[in-house]
């Protein structure tokens, strides 16, 4: 049941940056990747062959599917390539459309073929009218050449169970975990694995865009899909149309301060509930707000120690035991089964539910152990392929001083957040990185920055120093929950849709 009732989050429920501490300083572009004909930025990648391909759909349910072809490396534009999926909703009424809409759901690692499935309870019926709207699997994820990583055993020992670093051994364990599961996902994956960078998803995107018959690109991109356009824009600043960035990542923010102020985000969101669950004659904790955080952290970090047990599931630990908290942190309409899954440990030491919802959240099997799909995996390679580079190492001192600053702003998952080594040690860089956004502010459009003031995966503070960087309008939701179109009020919808549809600019500082 709490599957069902909590998929409609499922497409951004993967979304935002990663919550561990990367690599310091990643703002070069690099090319230490394994394979040496690897040459950098390509000189002319629209001169490439695959601009001029066409694309053949067919049928697939209520959709329509392709697949087009892209450089496996874009610094060789003219090289060996993979195939990228696409799946297509025609506008319900061609006589008005407008062109194509290609969506993003965020993650990095969310597939954009499963979540056109569902954008019929997301997009507005206006937009449906107006726009085909087209849904792509980027490079590594889902259809598009995924990456693989290794069956289920091996995906449970890197992210299901426990690693937590507080030593110098602690931290060289983890950058040769690291290291051994990347090189065990290279050896599983081939190239690919060294190709996933979001640039070189960005520079796919114009190719889709071209192969479309469109002039400009037309984008709404959730969560990291904000990442994913606005270094399209960044990239192809004369190609951008109507862009709609929504639950924005802050992309100039260095990763530690993305860690801190994510983690203070999921800790506000945390006070909201607890604000909600209290005042519940059903609610098992203390009436007390910040008594009430400390029996929350406590049953963390009791799952850390010693794990509850989950019926015939995996006992859940201290990783599932988060996730299972964050993940009802993305939508309020999910309070009620934190709500539950607390009153059961509190009342009866055991975490069934618990189970289901981090499960849920890695899309993992709670009986089998099975995982479905790859979105875990894509997430960890493209974060860690767009984080390395040239940076100093990570210390045994910088590991203890970060956790000390996340512990402050997050008491409940500070721990947690401080992670298990992030990235360290991961053997794979991008060629290109996003430096700046000066020309995405010149884009041939403005933008259109959505943020939600109390967001826990991407804080407000990131929609708004995004919009400052692209010099973009502002719309602001105020609520709760992570992303704002299709999931809060219709004064967001009137906004978006207006913007999207009839090319009506919002006054910047919009309020909703």
């Amino acid at each position: 049941m709490i599957r069902i009732v909590i998929a409609a989050v499922a497409a951004v429920a993967l979304a935002g940056c990663s919550v561990l501490p990367r690599a310091q300083d990643s703002t070069e572009p690099t090319s230490v990747g394994a394979d040496p004909t690897r040459t950098g930025p390509p000189a002319n990648p629209e001169a490439s062959a695959v601009y001029s391909q066409e694309v053949t759909w067919r049928t697939c349910g209520d959709l329509e599917c392709a697949s087009i072809d892209v450089p496996l490396d874009w610094s060789l534009p003219e090289g060996e390539t993979i195939a990228l999926a696409l799946s297509r909703r025609p506008a319900d009424d061609q006589g008005s459309r407008v062109g194509s809409l290609l969506v993003n759901p965020g993650g990095p690692g969310g597939s954009g073929i499963d979540f056109l499935q569902s954008v019929d309870s997301l997009a507005s019926k206006k937009l449906m009218a107006n726009y085909d709207i087209v849904g792509f699997d980027p490079r590594g994820v889902g259809e598009s050449s995924p990456v693989d990583c290794g069956d289920g055993k091996t995906l449970d020992e890197y992210y299901v169970q426990d690693f937590v670093v507080e030593t110098q051994a602690d931290l060289e364990r983890a950058r040769a975990r690291n290291q051994a599961f990347a090189e065990n996902c290279r050896a599983l994956s081939g190239p690919v694995i060294e190709n996933v960078d979001t640039v070189s998803a960005a520079r796919d995107m114009d190719v889709i865009r071209a192969v479309l018959g469109d002039q400009k690109l037309y984008y709404l991109g959730f969560s990291y899909g904000t990442q994913l356009g606005a270094t399209y824009a960044q990239f192809y600043p004369r190609n951008v149309g109507r862009m709609v960035l929504d639950g924005a990542v802050d992309v100039l923010l260095d990763p530690t301060g993305q860690a801190l102020q994510q983690a203070a985000g999921f800790e506000n969101a945390l006070t909201s509930f607890l604000t909600w669950c209290v005042e519940r004659q059903q609610c098992a904790l203390d009436p007390d707000i910040e008594t009430a955080r400390k029996q929350v952290a406590q049953v963390a970090r009791n799952a850390l120690e010693n794990p509850y047990p989950a019926g015939s599931a995996t006992p859940v630990n201290g990783n599932l035991m988060i996730y299972g908290m964050v993940v009802t942190l993305y939508d309020e309409a999910n309070w009620e089964y934190l709500e539950l899954a607390l009153n059961e440990v509190l009342e009866s030491d055991t975490a069934r539910i618990f189970s289901s919802l981090g499960n849920f959240y890695l899309d993992r099997d709670e009986q089998t152990g099975e995982w479905n799909g790859n979105s875990g995996v894509a997430f960890s390679a493209i974060s860690c392929l767009d984080s390395a580079g040239a940076q100093e190492e990570w210390t045994i001192d910088d590991q203890r001083d970060f956790a000390r600053q996340v512990q402050e702003v997050s008491p409940t998952f500070g721990w947690w957040f401080a992670g298990s080594g992030g990235c360290e040690g991961w053997p794979y860089a991008a060629d290109e990185v996003l430096t700046d956004l000066d020309a995405a502010a010149n884009a041939a459009n403005p933008l259109l920055v959505v943020g939600t003031t109390n967001d826990p995966a991407t804080p407000y503070t990131w929609a708004q120093a995004l919009a400052t960087d692209l010099g973009a309008p502002l719309l602001t939701y105020t609520g709760e929950g992570h992303t704002a179109y299709g999931r809060s009020n219709q004064c967001v919808t009137d906004v978006v849709d207006a913007y999207l549809v009839d090319g009506v600019v919002p006054d910047d500082g919009v309020q909703c």
